[in-house]
């Protein structure tokens, strides 16, 4: 990597990093309560959500890309998402089962990109996978700062999250989907040891002696 990649790759890492260090931030705020707090609150939140997206776009254009930082993006948005939303429903602004089902799926598709990770596969993530990051997001802003009254019996932000858990349950039907080939494929053969004797020394079967050797060497 060259010397501007080098440093393309630190300023994406750190961007990454701070947004995983304003997740407690964002989180005491939510619980603070206030609408000071809630405007602080949001405002970070938003500059976080923004960050993902320019993150994911400058790797890919200054082609920066690493493991490291692939995970790292990938964790720093599933604690926003997941840190956030607990203080929401801590706070009486989100539905403990609606919560429940989207940290559920964030846990649960990150397990099975692990798994196929580790076979050497790399899951690029679908229209939908994106579209659905971009509705947790603004869901869980419009609970942070609840603006407005009811709308037929819920507030704007209750029915944002309710989209944001159905387009989440999809986007977990369709990556189950892609990788069912990939999870249904038999395992490789995992090489076997040989047996070691008492004296600690591996025994080989294929052993060829030579003339007047009766024993192995």
């Amino acid at each position: 990597m060259s010397a501007r990649g080098f440093r393309s790759a630190r300023l994406l890492t750190a961007t990454t990093s701070l947004r995983i260090v304003a997740v407690p931030a964002v989180m005491g705020l939510v619980l603070a309560g206030g609408d000071r707090a809630d405007a602080i609150a949001a405002a970070l939140f938003a500059a976080a959500a923004v960050t993902d997206f320019f993150d994911g776009y400058l790797a890919r254009r200054w082609r920066v890309t690493t493991p490291l930082g692939s995970f790292l993006d990938t964790t720093a948005d599933k604690l926003l998402v997941a840190g956030v939303l607990v203080a929401l429903v801590d706070a009486g602004r989100a539905s403990p089962w609606l919560a429940a089902l989207i940290i559920g799926r964030e846990i649960a598709i990150l397990g099975l990109k692990g798994v196929v990770a580790a076979d050497g596969d790399v899951v690029q993530p679908s229209l939908l996978a994106k579209w659905k990051a971009a509705i947790q997001f603004l869901a869980i802003l419009l609970a942070i700062v609840r603006p407005g009254g009811e709308i037929a019996g819920a507030f704007a932000d209750e029915w944002a999250m309710l989209v944001a858990t159905l387009v989440t349950l999809a986007s977990a039907a369709d990556y189950l989907v892609r990788l069912a080939p990939v999870l249904r494929a038999p395992a490789a053969p995992e090489s076997v040891a040989p047996p070691v004797d008492d004296r600690g020394r591996a025994e080989r079967a294929d052993v060829t002696f030579g003339p007047g050797q009766t024993t192995a060497p």
